[in-house]
């Protein structure tokens, strides 16, 4: 049997053609825009390098509590992961991030995850009482869920039309909804003196990323 009468063996696009990816037209059959999808896709991963940053800021500020400091770190390294995980997926379709930092980190999902200033004045005399454990949790915890939401959106577009994005986003999803778990115990019992437990701790290893990790398929990852 020649290669051209087997089911799956041609399409419409010519052999050797590198103008166009079959790995898109499946998604436009599908009824899916992939140039609309990479553009969310760029815009959430912004959002995930985003964090990264301003998290190393709020982790250093947290002084004094290093049972926070170690949880806003895994949280820290697994938006790093999500980032890495999807970005190669942007050129899958098509796309490349910004060449300039400024335009990434512009277009961002989510509001950054900015430290609460510490002054108030313009010497170390003026403390803001403002900027305290209490204050960095709730930017954390706001920052979490503007990723749930990012990242749900993403799973209700590609969900039956896109596998691939679909468990990107869906792993990547599972791990959002348990660092808003995370900071939800945190401030509660910090802010309100309540317990609302998390039902977890810290991951085995730092930023061990137990869904969104490219480590146990590609070890170079």
């Amino acid at each position: 049997m020649a290669d051209d009468e087997r089911r799956h063996g041609s399409g419409s696009v010519e052999p050797g053609d590198t103008s166009k990816r079959v790995g898109m037209q499946a998604l436009e059959e599908r009824g899916l825009d992939p140039e609309e999808l990479r553009e969310r896709l760029i815009d959430a991963i912004g959002a995930e390098f985003s964090t990264y940053y301003y998290y190393t800021n709020l982790r250093m500020h947290l002084a004094g509590h290093e049972d926070y400091k170690e949880i806003t770190e895994d949280a820290r390294l697994e938006d790093r992961a999500h980032f890495e995980l999807v970005a190669p997926r942007v050129y899958e379709l098509g796309g490349s991030l910004p060449g300039d930092i400024n335009d990434f980190m512009g277009r961002a999902s989510c509001p950054h995850a900015e430290l609460p200033t510490p002054y108030e004045g313009e010497t170390p005399d003026d403390i803001n009482e403002d900027a305290g454990a209490t204050e960095i949790l709730e930017v954390l915890l706001e920052a979490e869920r503007c990723a749930i939401r990012t990242w749900s959106e993403i799973c209700d577009m590609t969900q039956g039309k896109d596998p691939r994005t679909y468990d990107m986003a869906s792993r990547i999803l599972q791990e959002e909804i348990e660092h808003e778990a995370w900071f939800v115990e945190l401030l509660s019992m910090e802010r309100d003196g309540e317990a609302n437990p998390a039902g977890h701790f810290v991951r085995g290893e730092p930023g061990d990323a137990p869904y969104s990790t490219n480590r146990r398929i590609n070890d170079s990852a």
